[in-house]
């Protein structure tokens, strides 16, 4: 595939200069490693633990991690849920699951961590450039809500699922009307987690209202962009938080749309 494209390897190589493979095994991680250094120009470092990867991300900073499901010493979705919810530099970088388990539970769990793609072992290298032209030609929207930190699921490629879409919103596209449904209702969820998740709650906040303000000023709703002005300035960095302004911030934002259009 991309012997025969010059142009979408230089593309893929830039984009994923900096590689961490997670893999107990010494000798998989070393086939993915000759594998990947096929694009060019690659750095990369692997690891056999949760620990030992986290450690490594904080250094490497990678474009895009490789991580094993599940296996003895090392959990793919405990990783990539800490990476998301964490504080590093590279906690949106390109996370490939890599795993045997290709069953409906394995494939929805690494979608619900904020996996990116999915890779079903044994893989062939057209099945892994396949993965990397999917994450770096086909980029999704990063999502940062409460509930979920990750890359948009409604739009999740990997090719292990064949299943229908069934929230109202896949259907409806990525458009004006649907962005701002989706930003007020991680606005909603995030207010009612002020209390049990309030470093996630408040980082939620924080770029839906940056999110909010470039909606408005691409619709050219001046309402809309007053509402997302006051929740940036309610939520700012300041401590202690303004619980009462920010209230009224939500509120004024959540008033903007009919409740039915809220509804997940």
């Amino acid at each position: 595939m991309f012997a025969a494209d010059p142009g979408t390897r230089k593309i893929v190589a830039a984009a994923l200069q900096r590689v961490l493979i997670l893999d107990p095994n010494p000798n998989a991680m070393r086939l993915l490693a000759d594998q990947m250094r096929a694009l060019g120009e690659v750095q990369i470092q692997g690891a056999g633990t949760v620990g030992d990867g986290l450690a490594l991300a904080r250094s490497l900073r990678p474009n895009i991690i490789f991580v094993e499901h599940a296996s003895t010493g090392l959990d793919g979705l405990v990783f990539t849920q800490e990476l998301r919810r964490g504080n590093l530099e590279c906690r949106e970088a390109v996370v490939v699951m890599c795993t045997a388990v290709t069953t409906s539970m394995a494939i929805f769990g690494a979608r619900d961590v904020g996996v990116h793609e999915f890779l079903r072992k044994p893989f062939t290298l057209g099945d892994l450039e396949r993965r990397l032209a999917a994450v770096t030609l086909k980029p999704r929207p990063w999502i940062e809500a409460v509930g979920y930190v990750g890359p948009d699921r409604r739009r999740f490629n990997s090719a292990e699922y064949k299943g229908p879409t069934k929230r109202r919103s896949d259907r409806q596209g990525g458009g004006s009307a649907a962005q701002l449904s989706q930003a007020l209702r991680i606005v909603r969820s995030a207010a009612q987690h002020l209390d049990s998740d309030p470093v996630q709650a408040r980082r939620a906040l924080i770029v839906q209202a940056k999110d909010l303000a470039r909606l408005a000023a691409a619709m050219g709703d001046a309402r809309l962009a007053q509402a997302a002005a006051a929740l940036t300035q309610s939520v700012g960095e300041a401590e202690p938080l303004d619980r009462q302004t920010l209230a009224r911030a939500i509120d004024d934002l959540i008033g903007l749309v009919p409740v039915s259009e809220l509804a997940a």
